[in-house]
């Protein structure tokens, strides 16, 4: 899972200097905000994934536990 998420981050660096060098050719201006929402849809993916809820506990550190159900 952390190979996914340094994956995700890695993408969306990419695609936000992708959509800059797009940017200043001044081409695509479609695929340049196209390129920036998928880059902001990743950065969010992993905040999800990452960020503690009210009891300090990502769900990345939930799916790290096993299910007592399951025991």
């Amino acid at each position: 899972m952390d190979l996914a998420l340094s994956l995700m981050v890695l993408c969306a660096v990419v695609l936000i200097a992708g959509a800059l060098i797009l940017w200043r050719r001044k081409s695509a201006p479609k695929t340049v905000w196209l390129m920036l929402v998928l880059a902001l849809v990743m950065i969010v993916n992993v905040a999800i994934w990452t960020l503690p809820d009210t009891d300090g506990v990502s769900p990345l550190e939930q799916t790290a536990q096993p299910d007592p159900l399951l025991e």
